[in-house]
């Protein structure tokens, strides 16, 4: 069976971007552009990752990734966050916040996949 991943992400280049990158891998693609609406997909389709953008309207990534660990059946889910925060504690922040993986942008086509799978 094919994994799924859920892409949270508001930019549209890049939610293609990684999106055609898991496609061409196999993957299934689920895609949320808000906060809310990944928290809501994450709960019904229990991916087997959660790619999360930091930087997103209305509710951040910081957030979305402590609110996704409350939830039991999400609790040990890999959350990679894939973020042009890139500044000294960023990434420590994003690992506080619940996430178990850190990947910058922009992202490396040649070896995102392989970034991908040290986490799930």
């Amino acid at each position: 069976m094919n994994q799924k991943i859920l892409i949270i992400e508001d930019n549209p280049q890049n939610m293609y971007m990684l999106t055609y990158l898991l496609e061409s891998n196999d993957y299934i693609v689920l895609q949320a552009f808000n906060g809310l609406d990944g928290i809501a997909l994450a709960k019904e389709a229990k991916p087997s990752a959660i790619l999360l953008d930091i930087q997103l309207p209305e509710m951040d990534g910081y957030a979305i990734a402590r609110e996704l660990r409350k939830i039991v059946e999400l609790k040990d889910m890999p959350i990679i966050a894939v973020t042009s925060y890139a500044m000294t504690g960023d990434k420590e922040k994003a690992f506080e916040a619940g996430a178990t993986g850190y990947i910058e942008k922009p992202i490396d086509p040649d070896i995102f996949i392989s970034q991908l799978q040290e986490f799930i």
